[in-house]
Order: structure tokens, then sequence, then C-alpha cells
């Protein structure tokens, strides 16, 4: 397991569609857990495998004690690939996000209320959700990665997108 650099935004893979994964190996869960040490190190709520090089379809999340989200519901650890997201809805709701690719800037975005979200976890199984609230944004957030989306790009107004600190007492705590 190793600490992976994050690719900002600008780098050409975050802009690219990744590939889906063929095979469910040893490949994979060494990409992983690399996935996952680089998470906790930077207290993000999740990573999607373009932001640290790797141009396939897995995202992780999860959300426990992390200090960045501190009156956020727990997310249980998910590694999801291949994924799929079905909108419940019409209904959306803005919400301030950031993103380790996007480092020091917030932004509020509209994002699905509810969604059903179907893939596999690391071993080939059916992962199949309904989620709502938080956990749906942060799947959305990790998703839209793998379809070469950041964050700013979802937003209706730039006014509403700046730096953290400028920002203090505007923004509620949103993925990562």
């Amino acid at each position: 397991m190793a600490v992976r650099p994050v690719l900002k935004m600008g780098e050409p893979l975050l802009g690219q569609v990744a590939a889906p994964v063929q095979r469910f190996d040893a490949q994979l869960a060494a990409l992983v857990a690399d996935m996952t040490e680089t998470m906790h190190a930077l207290n993000g709520a999740g990573l999607a495998a373009p932001q640290i090089g790797v141009s396939l379809r897995v995202v992780i999340f999860e959300i426990t004690s992390n200090p960045r989200y501190p009156d956020v519901p727990p997310i249980p650890f998910t590694v999801l690939v291949n994924p799929e997201l079905t909108a419940l809805g019409e209904e959306q709701e803005d919400g301030w996000e950031g993103c380790l690719s996007v480092p020091g800037l917030r932004g509020l975005v509209p994002r699905f209320t509810r969604l059903r979200y179907r893939g596999r976890d690391i071993e080939g199984a059916v992962i199949d959700r309904t989620v709502a609230g938080f956990h749906a944004r942060v799947v959305q957030h990790e998703v839209d990665h793998l379809d070469g989306i950041l964050y700013p790009q979802r937003m209706r107004d730039l006014r509403n997108f700046g730096f953290e600190d400028a920002l203090r007492g505007q923004v509620r705590p949103t993925p990562d």
C-alpha cells in the first residue's frame, strides 16, 4: 500500500472517460489498497481511480470518524467497480463540495437527493443500494470522476465557488 499523488484539475486524465474493469484480480486489489491509503491520509470522503492516475472505473468512499465531516451520518467503506447510477426522482439539492483534485476550493453543486447505484465490489460480487442525502451526493461526486467531470462543471453559478478560507461560515462540509 502507498499514498499516491492526487492529480489536480487541469491534468488531461481527469477529463477522460475511464475504462471498465475487466478483471477482479490482485492488480485491482493493489489499486484499491493504494486508493484507500491515499483517501485516509488526506481525510477524504471518497476517491476515484483517475484521481491517482489510473483510468479505470473504480471508486471508493467512506465516512466514519472523519474530522472534516464531524456531523455527517456514517457511510460504510465501499469499493464500487463499474458503477451505474439511477436518479430516483427529479429532486435535487444544492450542497457545498470540495475535491482532492481541486484543493482548497469549494463550490455549491446541485445533486439528486435519492439514487440507486449498482456495480461490483472488489471481488466481483454485485452491489445494489438505494441511498439518499450525503451518501447519494458522495456517490455522484465520485462517479463523475469516472466520466471526466469535476464538480465545478456541475455548478450553476460561479459566484458560489471560492477558497475554503474565504468562504468560512458559508460552507457545510461535503464530499471530497
